[in-house]
Formats: C-alpha cells, structure tokens, sequence
C-alpha cells in the first residue's frame, strides 16, 4: 500500500482566470514538476505525494484543508 494513498486531500478554487498551482519536488534539489492553470469557478483536489512536499498557488483562490481555509486574497 502506498503510504500516500490515504493522506488528506486538499482543494484549491481559483477566483479569477489565470491561477496556477505548482508542485514542488522532494529531496535536497526543490524543484517545480507540475503545473496547472485554473480559471474562475474551476476547483482541483491535491495531496501530497512521494514526489509532491509542496505546493504553490499564484493567484486568487480559496484553499481548503482539515486545517482551515485561506483565501489568497485576503
């Protein structure tokens, strides 16, 4: 079983055309791996992963975990 498979998701929804939400890789060398751009209304669910240990959302958004909700724009 993969020790990620049952980690919490979370859920980034843009509040404006043009929000991009990148992943940044593990190890010693943080690097991006993965981009996406989200237009208003549009909601994508994340966890993180083995390669995932963050993620960084350009834009404004409301961000919802078991720990809260931020809204970038705030």
């Amino acid at each position: 079983m993969n020790l990620y498979q049952h980690q919490d998701f979370f859920v980034i929804k843009a509040k404006e055309n043009g929000v991009h939400v990148i992943g940044l890789t593990r190890g010693t060398d943080t690097r991006f791996h993965h981009t996406e751009k989200l237009d208003k209304g549009e909601v994508m669910l994340a966890q993180f992963t083995e390669h995932t240990s963050a993620i960084k959302v350009r834009g404004k958004a409301v961000i919802l975990t078991r720990h809260g909700v931020v809204d970038t724009s705030e």
